[in-house]
C-alpha cells in the first residue's frame, strides 16, 4: 500500500467524505478547574498569606502591619474572587482551548483582576497614585502562580486515571472476538487441526499479554508482536477480505510506549477498514526509526463514502498515555485522504 501521499493531510477530521458530521467527541476538562470549594479555599488562603508577608516589608510596627494588611486585603481579595469567578465562569470555553492557551487565558485574567484590585486600592485612598503596571503584573503573577498549582494537581491524578482508563482498554478485547475466534477454530478443527491450533495459541497470548500488568512501557517489539497474532486471528475470520503488509525496522525494535498501543490500532482498522467493505481492506503497520525518533504507522482502506468513523475514544486513549509516557517528545497524528486513513505516532529512541 503505497501511503506516502497521506503525510500532507493530517489533521483532525470532523466532516466525513460526504460532507456530513460525525457525533461530536466528547470535550476534554478544563487543565485547571477554579469551580471547586477547595480550590476557592486555598487561592483566598494563598493571597492572604501574600499580602501579609508583603506588608512586613513597608510596616514600622504592628499596627502599621494590620493597617497595610487590611487595606491591601479589601482590593486583593475582591480582585482574587473576582478571578475565581471568571476562571470557572470560563471553564467550558477553556476546556476548547490547548493547554498552553488556558495558561495564557488564566494569567490574562489575573491580570485584569489586578487592575480591578487597583481601582478599589485607588477608591480606599483617593488622594494617591494608582501604581496601575504593578498592579497587573501582581495579578498575572498570583494568577500565573495558582494556575501552576492547579495543574500540577490536575497532573497529580493523571496516571491514577491513566491507570483505569488502560484497565478498560484491556478490557475492550470485545466478548463477541472471543466467540468470534473459537468459532472459527472449530470450523477449522476437522479440517486443518494444526492451523486450529495455532488460532487458539495466538488468542492465549494475544489474552496474556492483555490481562497481564506491563508497567508502564514496553518495547516496540512485544507491540508489534501482539498486533501480528490479534491480525492473524482476524485473517482466519475474514480470509482474502484482509490484506495485511509489514514494514518492521529491525532498529526501532527497543523503543519504550504504553502497552497495548498497537492492539486497539489493528484492530480499528479492521472494524472500519475490513468488515463494512464486501470486498475488504488493505491493513499495513510500519515502524522505521529516524534519526533520534520511531515512526510507527498504521495505515488502512476505507470503503468509499466512508469518512472517520467512531468517536475515536481507543485513539484517544493511545494519545493520553504516550503523552504521559513520553510528554512533549512524543506526537500522534491521523489523517484520511484518498480512502486511506492512517494514524502515525512518533516516539523517541
Amino acid at each position: 500500500m503505497d501511503d506516502s501521499q497521506i503525510l500532507s493531510a493530517f489533521t483532525d477530521l470532523s466532516p466525513d467524505a460526504r460532507g456530513k458530521r460525525v457525533a461530536p467527541r466528547p470535550v476534554a476538562p478544563p487543565l485547571f478547574d477554579a469551580c471547586k470549594v477547595g480550590v476557592v479555599m486555598r487561592a483566598v488562603l494563598w493571597v492572604e498569606a501574600l499580602v501579609a508577608v508583603g506588608s512586613l516589608f513597608v510596616a514600622t510596627g504592628w499596627a502599621d502591619w494590620l493597617l497595610y494588611t487590611a487595606l491591601t486585603s479589601a482590593a486583593a481579595l475582591p480582585a482574587t474572587g473576582l478571578w475565581l469567578l471568571a476562571a470557572c465562569g470560563c471553564k467550558r470555553w477553556l476546556a476548547r482551548l490547548p493547554g498552553w492557551l488556558q495558561q495564557a487565558a488564566g494569567i490574562a485574567m489575573g491580570a485584569l483582576a489586578g487592575l480591578a484590585g487597583g481601582a478599589l486600592r485607588g477608591l480606599a485612598t483617593p488622594f494617591g497614585a494608582v501604581p496601575w503596571l504593578a498592579c497587573a503584573c501582581a495579578g498575572a503573577l498570583v494568577a500565573a502562580a495558582l494556575v501552576f498549582a492547579l495543574v500540577l494537581r490536575a497532573k497529580g491524578r493523571l496516571p491514577a486515571e491513566t491507570a483505569a482508563r488502560l484497565s478498560e482498554l484491556q478490557a475492550r478485547i470485545r466478548p463477541h472476538f472471543l466467540f468470534n475466534t473459537l468459532n472459527s477454530a472449530i470450523a477449522l478443527v476437522r479440517e486443518d487441526p494444526a492451523r486450529a491450533e495455532l488460532v487458539l495459541e495466538d488468542l492465549s497470548d494475544l489474552f496474556r499479554h492483555a490481562l497481564a500488568d506491563q508497567g508502564e512501557a514496553v518495547t516496540l517489539d512485544k507491540e508489534v508482536a501482539i498486533a501480528r497474532a490479534y491480525l492473524e486471528i482476524e485473517q482466519v475470520r475474514f480470509g482474502d477480505r484482509l490484506q495485511v503488509e509489514w514494514s518492521i525496522d529491525p532498529e526501532a525494535a527497543k523503543a519504550r510506549v504504553p502497552p497495548l498501543l498497537l492492539q486497539p490500532l489493528v484492530e480499528n482498522a479492521v472494524k472500519h477498514g475490513v468488515e463494512p467493505s464486501a470486498t475488504g481492506a488493505q491493513v499495513k503497520v510500519s515502524t522505521r526509526r529516524r534519526s533520534g525518533v520511531v515512526v510507527i504507522k498504521v495505515t488502512n482502506t476505507v470503503p468509499a463514502g466512508q469518512g472517520r468513523p467512531g468517536h475515536g475514544i481507543a485513539q484517544d486513549n493511545v494519545r493520553e498515555r504516550l503523552r504521559l509516557l513520553h510528554d512533549v517528545q512524543a506526537q500522534f497524528r491521523t489523517a484520511l485522504k484518498d480512502g486511506i486513513y492512517q494514524v502515525r505516532m512518533e516516539v523517541p529512541v
